[in-house]
């Protein structure tokens, strides 16, 4: 039997917001055909604004959408099944952080649904984001892969991976942002601290890590090598890095991202 929506949305938070407005601002769904629920009204008077329908029921959101989005907090997602009332859709897509194929699965009963895992970050809400996706349940069907591949190909830079490494792409891209947004605070205060104004600190900070990372995907050369680029011999550079390696930049940003990791994985236990 065709559903009324193409997509249905459990949850309208940020990252969930971004996903329906750059399907539909790109053109790629009709507003018409996604409906949304939430129990904050706000939110959806927010994203009612596009033209998509909105409700407080999840179970008819559910019932009558083909592919039914969960963009709900992983401690929530029980919650969520409950309001379900028992009712099993056939295709889910999940932005939950940890929480697996299986235990999405078995919580709403029943091992033959098919779940796509995804995990966008933040930078995805201007279209400049990095997205994890695992598409394996749906292999085989290109209508499906297709779809799914053009929700998330609307915010940014869309990479299919197994499941298995979902916690990895975690611990990466999808907490990245926040590891980068600290550097940035850091260079910034710098630049204050030996002069700068805060404006004049931002621009250069900002783009300059801009311009960094062009050069990393743009050269095939090692990072060793563009580190090694920018430091000459008894020059300025080289007395930063010192410094940092010093105090163990990079072992700290490792630590992080295995903290980050590992709270994935325990919230996969949930």
């Amino acid at each position: 039997m065709k559903k009324k929506f193409k997509l249905g949305v459990i949850g309208c938070g940020f990252m969930a917001s971004a996903i329906i407005r750059g399907a539909v601002l790109s053109d790629f769904l009709n507003a018409k055909k996604i409906i949304v629920s939430d129990l904050n009204e706000e939110n959806l008077n927010k994203i009612n604004e596009i033209g998509v329908f909105t409700c407080t029921s999840n179970r008819f959101v559910a019932e009558n959408s083909e592919y039914v989005l969960f963009a709900v907090k992983p401690q929530n997602f029980n919650a969520v099944i409950s309001s379900l009332g028992g009712y099993k859709p056939e295709k889910v897509i999940s932005v939950m952080a940890g929480v697996g194929k299986k235990i999405i699965k078995s919580g709403l009963g029943s091992m033959d649904i098919k779940v796509a895992r995804s995990m966008p970050n933040l930078p995805c809400s201007i279209g400049s984001g990095a997205v994890g996706l695992d598409m394996s349940d749906y292999d085989g069907n290109e209508d499906d892969t297709e779809f799914l591949f053009n929700i998330f190909d609307k915010l940014g830079v869309v990479l299919s991976i197994d499941e298995s490494k979902m916690n990895a792409v975690t611990g990466i891209s999808g907490s990245g942002p926040a590891y980068v947004f600290m550097f940035l605070d850091g260079l910034i205060d710098a630049g204050v601290r030996e002069g700068l104004t805060s404006e004049e600190s931002k621009s250069l900070a900002t783009q300059t890590v801009l311009g960094a990372a062009e050069m990393v995907l743009r050269d095939d050369k090692p990072l060793s090598d563009l580190i090694m680029s920018v430091c000459s011999k008894g020059g300025t550079t080289i007395e930063a890095v010192k410094v940092l390696e010093k105090n163990n930049f990079r072992k700290s940003i490792v630590k992080a991202v295995d903290a980050c990791v590992k709270k994935a994985e325990d919230l996969s236990k949930i």
